[in-house]
């Protein structure tokens, strides 16, 4: 229930060794303090890439959204591919035929990391039409690993997002695996973006938070004491992000780049990509408590 200036503790299951309890608040301030040493840079399709742009970057992503669901990866497995992927061009020039076999061995690296049980190198080159060797991928895997000194470990909007859900789903009353997919949904849509990078995962986590209540419950405030104390981020400091995310859900469905529309319009993601947005957020939902 949505308890106003009343904080609700999300904690209080000590019992549950997978929910950390104890350690929940030290870990995402760990992560907060962590999240800015592993961002790719803002600026570097301008001042690094000669060969690539936005919209190749954006095809790229769409195509990977759509590998990810084939072979069913965990969804910290695709973040952490773009991750790996806007950190690489952060500092290397791409030619553009080689950018989906960068894609696809960022994806290899994320899936060692993430998954139980990871896709072969030769369902990697199998999902690109064979239009790369097993060697070509096995060779971009290892100068990636050289590039990133093998730091594999990033926040991603996913982490925070874990966490925030968690959160709304103790001050909000409705369907929870609603609000989980809507918020979700939102966050994924900035994944293809390249002006999204300018903001924080924490933030982009957050703002996603905010978006969802408001679709979901558009006449009850989308942000709380709770939410503020858990995320450490002001209903104020969302506006900008929380502005530019509504614009991508409002353009989602004359987008030309559909795999995260279409993804999000099934049944087990509760058909969220399908409920109204509507054209405009009350200002007054973003003053601060």
């Amino acid at each position: 229930m949505d308890t106003g200036d009343e904080i609700v503790d999300v904690d209080e299951n000590t019992m549950d060794p997978q929910l950390c309890a104890t350690m929940a608040c030290d870990i995402y301030k760990h992560l907060r303090a962590s999240e800015v040493k592993k961002r790719p840079s803002t600026d570097f399709m301008e001042k690094v890439q000669k060969d690539i742009n936005t919209n190749m970057r954006a095809i790229l992503v769409d195509w990977l959204v759509e590998v990810a669901e084939e072979y069913r990866l965990v969804p910290d497995t695709l973040y952490l591919t773009v991750n790996y992927v806007d950190r690489y061009l952060s500092g290397n020039s791409m030619d553009r035929e080689k950018l989906q076999l960068l894609g696809v061995a960022c994806m290899m690296i994320a899936s060692k990391y993430e998954e139980i049980c990871a896709p072969q190198v030769e369902e990697f080159c199998y999902i690109t039409d064979n239009t790369y060797f097993k060697e070509e991928v096995l060779e971009m895997e290892t100068t990636v690993l050289y590039f990133l000194k093998f730091e594999m470990t990033a926040p991603t909007a996913k982490c925070f997002l874990r966490r925030f859900v968690r959160v709304a789903q103790a001050v909000t009353e409705g369907p929870a695996m609603q609000l989980e997919c809507m918020t979700n949904y939102l966050a994924e849509l900035t994944l293809p973006q390249y002006h999204m990078l300018r903001y924080a995962p924490s933030l982009i986590a957050a703002s996603a938070t905010f978006l969802a209540r408001y679709l979901l419950f558009p006449s009850r405030r989308p942000w709380n004491s709770t939410l503020l104390h858990y995320t450490l981020y002001k209903a104020s400091d969302l506006l900008e992000c929380v502005s530019a995310l509504h614009i991508l859900c409002r353009n989602n469905l004359s987008c030309s780049l559909p795999a995260i529309r279409e993804k999000y319009s099934q049944h087990k993601y509760k058909f969220v990509a399908k409920i109204y947005c509507p054209p405009s957020i009350p200002q007054e939902y973003f003053q601060d408590l």
